[in-house]
């Protein structure tokens, strides 16, 4: 694939996954494909699953910036915060050099970086840790340990991450979900979903004090592992957090678009 047409990729694969996981949350949630706009908004406690993404290619800078106006209204009427997600090389050359700028006249806030990747991977070898065994989420208490190593990891209460993922059959059943435990404790979790012909990687986290030891790592391969072996893709796509993004290349993904994280201002 091309770079622009992997970064549509990535924008069109968080429309699709996001699609089901909202749905999954609240099956009346608003889910809306607009003129140059996705919403994907459970309007819950967990911020991750309240997202908007702008879907035109190469939209001059008038256009995102009434997109972004548009965006930021409908995070305003909104119980619950959430992210503007951009996929910056999808928009003119004009627009992304003025994007920051116009995203600030439209009431919203720079939040963090992330990065699209993706990779013609799998299969990928069965992984293993000496110091992790990994156990698929099949259970309620497992996906409660699962929500909680995310809401550690990214720094949300506990409530909040709880909030998005408890009493999810989807999650339970169709999303290969797997957390690493060392001496029988949940340290780190990964999952990979189909969506669309493509496995996606999503919500990996590892608990703060057990970072930097190859945790993540290995619990993404092992989701990577069972969700091919299940399904037989082999292509897969992510996106990465600043923290994740070293990670993912030693496992063959290749970044592709650079994605930008708004909220609106406080």
């Amino acid at each position: 694939m091309t770079g622009r047409t992997e970064s549509i990729e990535s924008m069109e694969q968080l429309a699709v996954v996001w699609r089901a996981m909202v749905l999954d949350r609240d099956a009346e949630a608003d889910v809306r494909d607009l003129p140059g706009i996705a919403v994907r908004w459970a309007d819950c406690r967990f911020a991750f699953w309240n997202c908007v993404t702008l879907t035109e290619v190469d939209a001059d800078a008038a256009l995102v910036a009434r997109r972004l106006g548009q965006a930021a209204e409908i995070m305003r009427a909104k119980k619950h915060p959430g992210f503007l997600w951009l996929f910056e090389d999808l928009l003119g050359d004009e627009a992304r050099g003025a994007v920051r700028t116009a995203a600030e006249r439209a009431g919203l806030a720079y939040a963090f970086p992330g990065t699209g990747m993706a990779g013609d991977l799998l299969p990928l070898p069965e992984p293993a840790h000496p110091e992790l065994t990994f156990v698929r989420v099949t259970t309620e208490e497992q996906l409660e340990a699962y929500a909680d190593l995310n809401s550690r990891a990214y720094g949300f209460p506990l409530e909040d991450g709880r909030d998005g993922l408890l009493g999810s059959a989807l999650w339970k059943n169709q999303v290969y979900a797997y957390l690493g435990l060392r001496d029988g404790v949940p340290v780190t979790c990964a999952a990979t979903v189909e969506a669309d012909g493509r496995l996606f990687v999503v919500l990996v986290a590892t608990d703060p004090a057990w970072q930097r030891r190859g945790y993540g790592e290995a619990v993404t391969r092992k989701a990577l592992y069972e969700g091919a072996r299940a399904t037989g893709l082999t292509r897969a796509t992510l996106h990465a957090t600043a923290a994740g993004a070293p990670v993912y290349p030693r496992i063959g993904f290749k970044p592709n678009s650079p994605v930008r994280f708004y909220s609106l201002k406080e």
